[in-house]
């Protein structure tokens, strides 16, 4: 299990306690340091069965800055939203949870690092 993070993300910090708590075994990625490549933001992707603007942080300013509330969310665009995310780490939802089924999940909520926790558990 893989879990993606920002020390200064109080979701991430309580993602990490949980996962402690339980005793699972993970990796962290300090994604912002460790930035991913566009190929491993397609496999994230893949794994969450979403969309790049489905877990873009469209708040944060280099969103505004890039215009992305005007971006088209459809097929077409999909590369360049995925480009952004690669560029502009900061803009990715947080944290990520990439489990040992294959699966992944965004760890904003208890139920969602507990989700991952379950898939974990049952693909070893």
């Amino acid at each position: 299990m893989e879990i993606w993070i920002n020390p200064a993300c109080s979701k991430c910090r309580s993602a990490l306690s949980l996962l402690d708590a339980e005793g699972a075994s993970y990796t962290v990625r300090r994604y912002l340091e460790d930035v991913p490549a566009e190929e491993e933001i397609r496999a994230v992707l893949d794994r969450l069965g979403l969309e790049p603007w489905d877990i873009t942080r469209t708040g944060e300013p280099e969103a505004k800055e890039l215009g992305l509330a005007s971006w088209p969310r459809e097929e077409a665009a999909r590369d360049r939203w995925v480009a952004a995310l690669a560029d502009h780490p900061r803009l990715i939802q947080r944290p990520l949870i990439t489990a040992d089924d294959g699966s992944a999940v965004v760890g904003r909520t208890e139920e969602a690092v507990r989700e991952a926790l379950a898939r974990g558990r049952a693909g070893s």
